[in-house]
């Protein structure tokens, strides 16, 4: 059950696994709360054996769909995120109730059972005192991405020609905290000619794109060495921006999940700082399935070290843009039919 069963970040993780199910183990209904539907909603609908429209449905009426089905594992994807559908769940209209990829952390509903993870984002014995949920981890990677076709090809590394690191983060400005903001400022003042490029929605807007120049030049990026981006733009020419980013920069404490495949897909690697939560170890688990666990920091100030030091390292960061995408093409993030194989065993334990 989603609301974002469209052109959102959910699709990416979502549609792979519909289109992998094995349809002899697994009979699939999608309960999509889509207020406006878009082409992505069309194509995900072709993956469904069936397919619910509940957005004009209340929630006794969502539930009372969902048992007229008699559904074995009802799994949420929206947790406590927009036009959420919780209060279905709450009604229990499926004997066994999961969480899993649109919300990195715990619904607080005892009416939902497990929450799907892995032992990177969540490791053993450390964040099970956080969930109402039962965590269940599966054997790789929590998730699995299906790069955009609209995708441009690769480039050469930019540092090259433009005689200058880029950093890049792409994530939603709202993860950019004051100590992010401190941090990338002491990164930026070891590099004298090192640049930031930003791009997130609301950067359009004068007032707001002034206050953020002003709270990065205290910090010491001023001048030309920010660079703000706000414009809507289509999924190509949005990826095209990383054809000007040598390396990404992962917020904390809320970690990006699309943003940083998007960047490794584009043969960007991405420095990420690991915490004690699953939002602040996403960026953990998804270095470590790229072959990347050494761009992974334990603190500020070895996140530093380790982005400095890769923006003196030219020639690793050209085998890296060049080598990426097939290492990321190759590896768990991106193998939907092995990924799939392993959520759907799991789907039978937890079904008991």
């Amino acid at each position: 059950m989603s609301p974002d069963f469209t052109h959102h970040a959910v699709a990416y993780f979502i549609e792979p696994i519909l289109a992998a199910h094995d349809r002899t183990r697994v009979e699939v209904f999608c309960y999509a709360n889509v207020r406006v539907p878009d082409a992505t909603t069309a194509r995900l609908r072709t993956l469904a054996d069936h397919w619910r429209d509940i957005a004009q449905l209340d929630d006794d009426a969502a539930a009372a769909c969902i048992r007229q089905d008699e559904i074995d594992l009802l799994v949420d994807l929206a947790g406590h995120t927009a036009h959420h559908r919780l209060q279905v769940f709450a009604r229990r209209p499926a004997p066994v109730q999961a969480t899993w990829i649109g919300y990195p952390n715990t619904t607080g509903l005892d009416a939902i059972d497990y929450r799907l993870t892995d032992e990177i984002c969540d490791p053993p014995g450390q964040t099970e005192t956080w969930h109402s949920e039962k965590l269940v981890r599966l054997p790789s990677t929590f998730s699995c991405y299906q790069p955009d076709a609209a995708a441009p090809e690769l480039n050469a590394l930019p540092a090259v020609a433009s005689g200058r690191i880029t950093f890049g983060c792409f994530n939603n400005f709202a993860k950019i905290t004051p100590e992010v903001i401190a941090i990338w400022g002491q990164l930026i003042r070891q590099l004298p000619d090192a640049q930031l490029l930003l791009k997130s929605r609301g950067l359009e807007d004068p007032a707001t794109a002034a206050r953020i120049r002003a709270a990065f030049a205290n910090a010491g990026i001023g001048g030309a060495r920010l660079a703000l981006n706000g414009k809507e733009l289509s999924v190509h020419d949005h990826l095209q921006l990383y054809h000007g980013v040598d390396i990404g920069l992962d917020p904390f404490p809320y970690n990006g999940t699309t943003t940083t495949c998007e960047a490794l897909w584009m043969g960007v690697p991405v420095i990420t700082l690991a915490g004690n939560v699953h939002a602040a170890r996403v960026g953990a688990s998804l270095m470590s399935h790229v072959g990347l666990p050494d761009l992974i920091a334990t603190t500020p100030d070895d996140y530093v070290a380790k982005a400095a030091a890769l923006a003196r390292d030219l020639p690793r960061l050209g085998t890296i843009r060049q080598t990426l995408r097939e290492t990321m093409r190759r590896s768990p993030l991106c193998d939907a039919a092995k990924f799939t194989r392993e959520l759907e065993a799991a789907y039978a334990v937890m079904c008991g």
